[in-house]
């Protein structure tokens, strides 16, 4: 399934319809879900937020799929390239005042994923996560 919407952070209650109706599809867990939702929020926010210059309207677009147990979510843009496994993840052993601002949405996004990955193809940047939600298709006769 693939969603192409305005990035707007206005638009983020329609990508979470979209990829929780895809997660009911395929009777996702409840922990599962809740990191999908965590996850995506946090990357789709981050592209409506930085993707684009101001003043400049950009599209996202989400592509959900699932494979033995696995669903896969690829984020792509036409933005400002920006490689965010590249930040350094933040030290949460420090109090929050000692914290660096920023970086800890993807931190969780890589903590609560099975795999994240990045890459530049042409003028896109495209960001995948993968969970393994522990569903399997029933073994054949």
């Amino acid at each position: 399934m693939k969603l192409t919407i305005p990035a707007e952070t206005a638009r983020l209650p329609e990508v979470t319809a979209f990829v929780d109706d895809f997660l009911d599809t395929v009777d996702c867990p409840l922990r599962a879900r809740m990191k999908f939702d965590l996850c995506v929020e946090e990357i789709f926010v981050n592209i409506a937020s930085y993707a684009y210059p101001p003043g400049v309207k950009g599209l996202a677009q989400i592509e959900i799929g699932e494979q033995n147990g696995v669903v896969t979510v690829v984020f792509s843009d036409s933005g400002i390239y920006y490689d965010p496994l590249k930040k350094e993840d933040p030290d949460v052993t420090l109090p929050a005042a000692q914290r660096r601002i920023g970086g800890l949405g993807i931190f969780l996004v890589k903590k609560n994923m099975d795999s994240v990955e990045y890459v530049r193809d042409g003028d896109r940047n495209i960001l995948t996560i993968r969970l393994d939600i522990g569903r399997r298709p029933a073994a054949e006769d």
